[in-house]
């Protein structure tokens, strides 16, 4: 990826593409507000829009932060819950030991608390994420935040609109 990607963008990129990009990128600052999500599990082509897809509808919309109390809470079900709360702090990426924002579930979240997500800057107002169970890698997700936000969208034909 030669220019900054968007959200939309990332889905069509490769699992390695995705951790090249990760390992490039900077912490940058903790989030704070609304990021709407997109995941990445099968990414670069049909199979992972259409997760995305699915994803979003019924299970996950993405993250809201309280950057200055360092928790976030999940967007969940359709209804946007805001459940599976996180704490939020930097620290060392468990994919290169370099720095990330590090989402920690173990203390916080009973029903999550073998989970831990670390997510860094990628463009403007947009984090790349990966999502661990139990120290193994098992996907990926994107956040978007502000004015790029609409560019999350797994499939903008797919809206209706």
């Amino acid at each position: 990826m030669h220019s900054l990607p968007t959200a939309a963008e990332l889905l069509g990129t490769s699992g390695e593409d995705l951790d090249r990009l990760f390992r490039s990128s900077p912490p940058g600052p903790v989030p704070d507000g609304d990021g709407l999500g997109t995941v990445l599990i099968a990414p670069g082509g049909g199979p992972g829009r259409l997760l995305a897809r699915a994803a979003r509808a019924v299970a996950w919309q993405g993250k809201v932060f309280d950057a200055e109390r360092g928790l976030l809470r999940n967007k969940v079900t359709p209804l946007r819950v805001r459940a599976i709360r996180a704490r939020v702090y930097r620290g060392p990426s468990w994919v290169d030991g370099n720095d990330c924002i590090v989402l920690d579930y173990s203390r916080t979240s009973w029903a999550a608390r073998w989970i831990r997500d670390e997510i860094r800057l990628v463009g403007p107002g947009l984090y790349l994420g990966v999502i661990f169970v139990r120290r193994h890698r098992i996907g990926g997700f994107s956040l978007s935040f502000g004015g790029g936000s609409a560019d999350s969208e797994p499939d903008h034909r797919s809206r209706g609109r």
